[in-house]
């Protein structure tokens, strides 16, 4: 199963890469609704004899245009690897940037999708909107593709009873440590990655070393205590351990200034030095609320309960993906 994927990122004075099949959106989360959709239209791809292009953007085009972007379920590199796990066979870029912005819909068309991508298949959803202001819309681009040669395809995202798979549902989820319903949304464990950083080793002195993982740039789940495993991204990911993990303040045992939320991770049976490493946290199941205990005893007591409960969790747990856990 592929886990590198052919990446592009489109800046300005594109080349075409040739006739393509070409599925359009942020794709955040590679949830299981993006997973049926890109499905179907890889084998739709596959039965034209077309290579399947995802084009999506960076940065999220809500920064450019003076919005909020949403917390990212997966940062661009984690994404294209997800796609690329299901058969996309490259994830194209472009830079959403203000010159973008003011294209006008027929240009968005005929410099992007025609002479960057060779189009002949485009597959949006129903809602999908393109050019300055948003001018554009779905039955433009049916409009656009009869002149220009290329079929314009829609999808509605899968669900279940309570909904349709979507980014903003997992993200929901993720942020009041639901990791069940999120895992159910997007067809793995949530994972976010980051480098550890050095932190004041309380946790050494408790006997329970922690790696203290900063720079962060997916959603990280509510504050809480969590059951891990984690993948070192360092010259490709590979298992690292299984773990238990707190994020929050850790309100025990706060620092002289106060505060400060962390993801701090114990690895079960390692010793190893992970300073300025790259890792990638699956958050597997939430154990139970971050709360202040009365004593350093007690917090280590319940530490060492949170450990058990974890390593039992975790044991079952084995790398699946080329020697990583996901």
């Amino acid at each position: 199963m592929p886990t590198a994927p052919s990446f592009a990122r489109l800046g300005g004075g594109e080349v075409s890469f040739g006739p393509s099949a070409v599925a359009i959106g942020n794709f955040d989360g590679v949830h299981r609704g993006h997973q049926q959709v890109l499905a179907e239209a890889i084998d739709a791809a596959r039965n034209a004899g077309l290579p399947m292009l995802v084009l999506t953007f960076d940065p999220h085009p809500a920064v450019v245009l003076g919005r909020p972007a949403p917390e990212a379920l997966t940062a661009l590199p984690r994404k294209a690897e997800l796609l690329a796990r299901i058969g996309v066979d490259r994830v194209v870029v472009k830079t959403f940037d203000q010159a973008f912005a003011s294209l006008t819909p027929e240009r968005f068309v005929e410099e992007l999708l025609v002479s960057a991508l060779g189009a002949r298949v485009v597959v949006v959803g129903r809602n999908f909107r393109f050019g300055h202001k948003r001018a554009g819309d779905y039955a433009t681009l049916e409009a656009f593709g009869k002149k220009s040669g290329f079929d314009v395809r829609t999808f509605e995202l899968r669900g279940d009873e309570r909904g349709p798979f979507s980014s903003t549902r997992a993200r929901d989820a993720i942020r009041r440590g639901d990791v069940g319903e999120a895992k159910h949304v997007l067809g793995r464990w949530h994972a976010f990655s980051g480098v550890v950083a050095r932190g004041d080793q309380r946790g050494r002195t408790l006997g329970f070393p922690t790696a203290n993982v900063d720079e962060v740039a997916e959603i990280v789940p509510a504050h809480g205590v969590y059951a891990v495993v984690v993948d070192r991204l360092d010259g490709g990911a590979r298992a690292l351990g299984r773990g238990v993990m707190n994020v929050g303040v850790r309100p025990t045992v706060a620092g002289a200034d106060g505060p400060r939320r962390s993801q701090e991770v114990h690895l079960f049976d390692f010793d190893g030095d992970v300073y300025g490493a790259s890792l990638r946290v699956h958050v597997v199941e939430r154990l139970r609320d971050e709360r202040k205990f009365a004593s350093l005893d007690e917090l280590r007591a319940q530490i060492a309960a949170d450990a058990a409960n974890a390593r039992a969790i975790t044991a079952p747990l084995a790398p699946n993906f080329g020697g990583a856990f996901g």
